[in-house]
């Protein structure tokens, strides 16, 4: 059995009676899991939906409290640390971790930001030492596979495309997803929907296709390492 850890990002909902206020990138993390779930009937879903339950920003005492070594730490530090500690329980449970986000200002919400700056801590999920040079720092974490499942609501942000310097959505989670124990990245997304035209039916349809086969492909890669 394995565990998905599905985070959602959107403070958009998916049940709104215009169909073009609900969440696109919401909509896609419920159809993975969906597709997911009938393939591996006995695997765990943990869920956050962090535009309805917004992670709470860091701030100075909690920066005190987890540099503050663990047997050191007042009752008031490891109050101040909970939420993260909850957030980092949930990680270490997840085989795949499923992320979905929009496209907000070029990058990912604050909400996202909020709950990457509460789970990153060091000797958590990273250590660092000096004696490692120029790049002190190393994850502690390893063996995750990330989905990131993204809408934007213009076009050309990958690789090649007319706003690939403006993606800072993608490469941003990329970089932080290390940290998170990542080994294998893969990303969905659809674009155009500000246009809400032909062209963003046609890329939110693609999307689902590649997202039915990317379940295909990692339920088959499960069941061969299974064998």
């Amino acid at each position: 059995m394995k565990t998905i850890l599905h985070i959602d990002s959107s403070v958009r909902r998916t049940d709104n009676s215009t169909q073009s206020y609900n969440s696109i990138s919401k909509s896609f993390g419920r159809y993975f899991i969906e597709l997911w779930l009938n393939k591996n009937h006995h695997d765990k879903v943990i869920y956050r939906d962090l535009g309805l339950n917004s992670p709470s920003f860091i701030d100075q005492d909690w920066i005190a409290a987890a540099f503050t070594p663990e047997e050191q730490r007042s009752p008031s530090q490891q109050q101040t640390l909970a939420e993260s500690e909850e957030y980092f329980t949930e990680l270490t449970q997840a085989d795949v971790i499923v992320i979905t986000s929009p496209m907000y200002n070029y990058g990912m919400p604050a909400v996202l930001k909020a709950w990457f700056d509460q789970m990153l801590r060091v000797n958590k999920t990273f250590t660092f030492d000096l004696a490692r040079g120029d790049f002190p720092i190393e994850p502690t974490l390893s063996g995750k596979t990330l989905v990131l499942l993204t809408s934007s609501g213009e076009f050309g942000f990958g690789a090649g495309g007319v706003r690939e310097h403006m993606n800072h959505l993608t490469p941003h989670i990329k970089a932080l997803a290390q940290y998170l124990g990542v080994d294998q990245f893969y990303e969905i997304g659809s674009e155009y929907q500000e246009f809400a035209d032909e062209r963003h039916q046609a890329s939110v349809e693609n999307a689902q296709q590649d997202i039915a086969a990317l379940v295909d492909q990692l339920s088959q890669c499960r069941i061969i390492r299974n064998r």
